[in-house]
């Protein structure tokens, strides 16, 4: 289950604003306003990688009172976004996508190209590491690969008779569509459905430290693997530790960088 693991209207964000919450955050920072996490799969590859460990800015999507509205840049998910949210069939794990679609939003996906309201969307930071074969990417019909635990057989199954309509997956009211940038490995909404909005936990906004290690050693699932990860770390700490992406703000990628001639599809159409 591709997955982060824990270590223990809005006015939107600036650079000079983002770098001033980071700054604060590393500052005064505690679990009540950001979170540490590592990425322990490739769900996100290119962009964010196994092994880097993230600083998660629990407040960006906070709701603003009268009060701290004047002083904090809260905003609502948008697309492109890199969120961080509780896997909706098990609240115990804590994954890592990219925000798809919004409410109201009509999706569907053509030989592996994503249309969002009849529009193709400009997606730089998809990934394909294995060989790829787009005829076989298509969703919601036919639907991608079915999943094989019970609660997400039961949500996908839910979402794909509910909410498809005319061939476009509709997003309901307090529900987003999540996907991996990986997405030849990424179990994400196509599989398992929406993300309610409550279960958005927030944006990840730096990666403070990044280290080359396997997923089980990452995980950290038996004594086993996590004696070995303290090995590796006492050998191979300068070595293995991606300096390049020491300190690396995490940005979404915004609509503005859509193309400027976006190409329409008929809905019943397969071909991009």
């Amino acid at each position: 289950m591709p997955a982060i693991k824990k270590n223990s209207k809005h006015p939107k964000r600036s650079t000079l604003a983002e770098w001033a919450v980071t700054i604060a955050l590393l500052l005064f920072g505690t679990t009540a306003i950001a979170q540490a996490f590592v990425i322990p799969t490739g769900s996100m590859e290119d962009s964010l990688l196994v092994g880097d460990h993230l600083l998660v800015d629990k407040l960006a999507y906070a709701p603003a009172d009268a009060f701290s509205k004047h002083f904090l840049p809260y905003q609502e998910p948008k697309h492109g976004d890199i969120i961080v949210f509780r896997y909706p069939p098990d609240l115990s794990l804590t994954l890592v996508k990219r925000l798809i679609g919004i409410p109201g939003d009509r999706l569907k996906i053509a030989r592996g190209v994503v249309y969002r309201n009849g529009i193709r969307l400009n997606e730089p930071y998809v990934y394909h590491k294995y060989a790829y074969d787009p005829a076989q990417d298509n969703f919601p019909n036919p639907c991608c690969r079915p999943v094989k635990e019970p609660f997400a057989q039961e949500a996908q199954r839910e979402m794909l008779d509910r909410d498809v309509v005319a061939g476009d997956l509709i997003v309901p009211a307090n529900s987003y569509f999540a996907m991996g940038d990986n997405r030849d490995n990424s179990s994400d909404s196509r599989f398992w459905g929406f993300v309610p909005r409550e279960n958005i936990v927030g944006k990840p906004f730096l990666i403070y430290w990044s280290y080359k290690a396997p997923t089980e050693d990452l995980l950290g699932e038996s004594t086993g693997s996590t004696l070995r990860h303290f090995i590796d770390l006492g050998e191979h700490f300068f070595t293995h530790t991606r300096w390049e992406r020491t300190l690396k703000l995490v940005r979404g990628f915004p609509d503005s960088q859509l193309p400027a001639d976006p190409l329409p599809i008929n809905p019943g159409s397969a071909n991009p």
